[in-house]
């Protein structure tokens, strides 16, 4: 067993804000949900037409509340009766790099990117914030504002919490598939196990995949080095071209679990516990015993909505800052929830999430998830290439 640290600051911000989970097992989990590329209002186009009553959301798959049956999504289809608007819902986030990349020339140019509201992770967020990408917002639109819990109020590329309210926060470690991996993957010796020989995928998302590697190789991710950091690039980079790892991916590495061509990654939790409801058990999540990474996602309004689309952007957001409709999510999404009170509204909801150590996390558990540490815009240019390299791009 690798020797328990002290959880940071940082972890613990992010660990105060309460942890849902569908189904909970020792250790992991379980979950349900619907990982369909739709759009809730009917429409394919992100374009508004020149609608006032349309509000335009990108977010990740498998990150709102779905309903399998009428193939919508419950808390969506509350918010349009409630205020009118017609929400457009675009599982169109497959990793931050590659969202980015397609909106960025129009960002840059000041031209509609075709959403009002989009969902990048911290490190991302503080880019676009950087860049002068997002909008502040009118603080009367958004009067739930003070519902995000206190340890999540003041991060450090958003202090007053101008631009951004955290949407979830999510845990990376280790998925598997139970019938091929029965003892379960616990370290990264055991993910590096025979039977999992050319059919591992892990993240796109560099302070995840290379954030475990780091971690299970005794590095402190909040201090990391550049040396350590190229250490651990090497190390998955001998991995590939000996032929463990398939492939480095996005959300898409869902598909490969559930079609078989992978039988282990380093992945999030809250995807597992959805694949692991929808396939009887088939798959399951452990944060690894080194230690695994957390983050959190963002809801953001970029520079190129308009005025109408960003004052729906804001009653959007300010909807689910509300503590119950906070709770529908959590129970669904099973990641972490940022909302003052949804603990107790969870009590309606679903009672069964209240007292999951998920939900509400012990020291324990807490000490074994960190935060990577910020980049110097330099340093995120150089680890980002040399991550890509290793990856043979």
């Amino acid at each position: 067993m690798a020797t328990e640290r002290p959880i940071s600051p940082e972890a613990r911000s992010i660990l105060n804000a309460h942890i849902s989970r569908r189904g909970v097992l020792a250790g992991v989990g379980g979950l349900g949900g619907a990982g369909l590329l739709a759009a809730c209002g009917g429409s394919s186009s992100k374009s508004s037409s020149g609608n006032s009553k349309v509000v335009r959301w990108g977010n990740w798959p498998l990150y709102l509340d779905y309903d399998s049956k009428t193939k919508k999504y419950p808390t969506l289809e509350k918010f349009m009766t409630q205020t009118g608007l017609t929400a457009k819902y675009f599982e169109d986030y497959n990793d931050n790099d590659e969202f980015f990349g397609k909106v960025q020339a129009q960002l840059k140019l000041g031209q509609d990117i075709g959403y009002d509201v989009v969902t990048p992770t911290d490190w991302m967020a503080a880019r676009w914030i950087r860049l002068g990408y997002s909008q502040k917002f009118d603080v009367a639109n958004v009067p739930n504002k003070v519902n995000i819990l206190d340890s999540l109020a003041a991060p450090s590329y958003d202090p007053q919490r101008e631009a951004t309210l955290t949407w979830q926060g999510i845990m990376a470690g280790f998925g598997w598939n139970t019938q091929k991996n029965p003892k379960g993957i616990h370290t990264l010796d055991d993910l590096f196990s025979p039977q999992n020989k050319g059919k591992i995928v892990v993240l796109t998302e560099m302070r995840d995949t290379i954030g475990i590697i780091l971690l299970a190789q005794g590095v402190d991710i909040t201090k990391v080095t550049e040396t350590q950091f190229m250490n651990a690039v090497d190390f998955m980079a001998k991995k590939i071209a000996d032929g463990w790892i398939r492939g480095v991916k996005g959300n898409e590495y869902a598909q490969d679990l559930t079609s078989g061509d992978a039988t282990a990654v380093i992945g999030w939790s809250g995807d597992m516990f959805i694949l692991s409801s929808e396939n009887a058990g088939k798959f399951d999540f452990a944060i690894p015993e080194s230690g695994g990474t957390i983050s959190g996602d963002n809801l953001m309004i970029p520079s190129t909505a308009s005025a109408d689309g960003k004052k729906n952007a804001e009653a959007l957001i300010n909807y689910y800052y509300d503590p119950t409709v906070a709770a529908e999510v959590a129970a669904y999404v099973n990641y972490v929830c940022p909302v003052k009170g949804a603990q107790a509204a969870m009590e309606k909801v679903d009672p069964k999430l209240v007292n999951s150590e998920y939900i509400f996390p012990s020291d324990k558990t807490a000490s074994r998830l960190h935060i990577f540490r910020s980049l110097t815009p330099a340093e995120e240019t150089k680890w980002a290439e040399a991550f890509q390299k290793a990856q043979g791009n």
